[in-house]
């Protein structure tokens, strides 16, 4: 049976949430921005309105007041974009179990065994955007297909509030006379690389050898290629689908893209002490350290490495998780969502075996602050002890990390 896949992006989300709670901005052009004086002066999203003048996501402040004067700015009110993305998952999981979150507005959903109920999918796909206006004031464009690629891509397409359809028999019509960065998983710098190659389009992409793209671009070129030709087979993975874990981590898609360490950090802060609370629990020690960093084209890179010391104090963790992404990752991309693991777990009796230049004094006496950070937590609430580089106002969605 042919999958039936659907790729649901709500249109210019933050942007339509403020909109929809101030009447008032209707009709106007605006902009959701972060604090200047925070460094985060930039666009986060913008109305239709606003990106008619050219506005663009991610560009400085000053920038998009030149392009369009009028433009009202904003700020972000992310417990509200919360609210709505949760509300708007409740509309998908009437329809399927199978919902996988790309970002805060972003889902694929399964809808291959929900036909007989609810219609053929671009049937299904007009019932969600008719349900997201009617009950939530909200746009949603919606890519129908036979795998997640071409329904992201769908989505894409064509925007607001509609509903795109890419079939086995159209895509090559479709699909291949569009530029190779418009292909999941193909970015500016691979797409500049690709053209020097003489490959400018999706479809020059499929036509081409699959062993002349692997050995221009190894195993990712693979991925590419099997992409532009249609081949994409992976799954919608259910967030209540998990296995028996081998190690204890958290992951976390971030409410907008990071730029640069500066925003990264603390995110790998607050991972580090959630997982360090769950060793704890657990009464474990982590003798080995994961990072997963997923940036916005849905690249994923994961980096390891054995941890000198076995530990889960919260420091030495995101000290060891700052090595692997700096050393690790480029900035091909801004970051989406990151990921930290503890794996190689010892009973936490074995925290003694040191090595001869390690301070047993100084993790005793840290071991002991985190425990009492923790039980002043359960007592009064998480946010009645924090560091102070996790008082900042940081793109976190309320609650934290998903446990993995």
């Amino acid at each position: 049976m042919e999958r039936v896949i659907l790729h649901c992006d709500l249109n210019n989300f933050f942007a339509s949430v403020e909109c929809r709670d101030h009447p008032e901005l209707c009709g106007k052009s605006v902009a959701v921005c972060g604090s200047v004086e925070d460094r985060h002066g930039i666009v986060l999203a913008k109305n239709e309105r606003a990106k008619g003048f050219g506005v663009k996501t991610a560009e400085p402040v000053w920038q998009a007041k030149k392009k369009c004067p009028d433009l009202l700015v904003v700020p972000p009110h992310f417990d509200r974009y919360l609210y709505f993305s949760d509300l708007v998952k409740q509309i998908y999981l009437s329809y399927t179990n199978q919902v996988e979150a790309f970002s805060i507005d972003e889902c694929w959903l399964d809808v291959t065994g929900s036909t007989r109920l609810f219609g053929d999918g671009p049937e299904i796909a007009d019932q969600i955007r008719d349900r997201t206006k009617s009950e939530l004031g909200l746009g949603v464009s919606i890519g129908v297909s036979f795998n997640k690629i071409f329904a992201k891509l769908g989505s894409d397409m064509k925007k607001p509030d509609a509903t795109t359809v890419i079939t086995r028999e159209n895509f090559r019509e479709r699909v291949w006379p569009l530029p190779t960065d418009s292909l999941l998983g193909v970015g500016r710098v691979t797409a500049r690389r690709l053209n020097s190659l003489g490959i400018k389009t999706i479809g020059d992409l499929a036509r081409t050898d699959s062993k002349y793209i692997v050995s221009s671009f190894g195993k990712i070129g693979y991925d590419m290629w099997r992409n532009a030709n249609g081949l994409d087979d992976s799954g919608v993975c259910s967030s209540e689908v998990s296995s028996a874990p081998k190690s204890i981590g958290n992951s976390i898609t971030c409410v907008h893209d990071l730029f640069d360490f500066d925003e990264v950090w603390p995110v790998l802060l607050y991972l580090a002490e959630k997982i360090s609370f769950r060793m704890r629990d657990a009464g474990v020690i982590a003798s080995g350290l994961q990072l997963s960093i997923k940036d916005n084209r849905l690249h994923v890179s994961q980096h390891q490495m054995q941890l000198e010391v076995p530990t889960r104090l919260t420091m030495d963790l995101a000290r060891a998780a700052k090595e692997l992404f700096q050393k690790g990752y480029e900035w091909p991309c801004p970051v989406r969502a990151l990921g930290i693991s503890g794996f190689g777990l010892l009973p936490e009796s074995e925290m003694q075996q040191t090595s001869l230049f390690h301070s047993i004094l100084c993790d005793e006496k840290m071991e002991q602050l985190e425990s009492r950070m923790e039980h002043v937590r359960n007592k009064y609430g998480k946010a009645s002890v924090k560091r102070a580089v996790l008082m900042e106002k940081l793109p976190l969605p309320t609650g934290g990390g998903e446990k993995r």
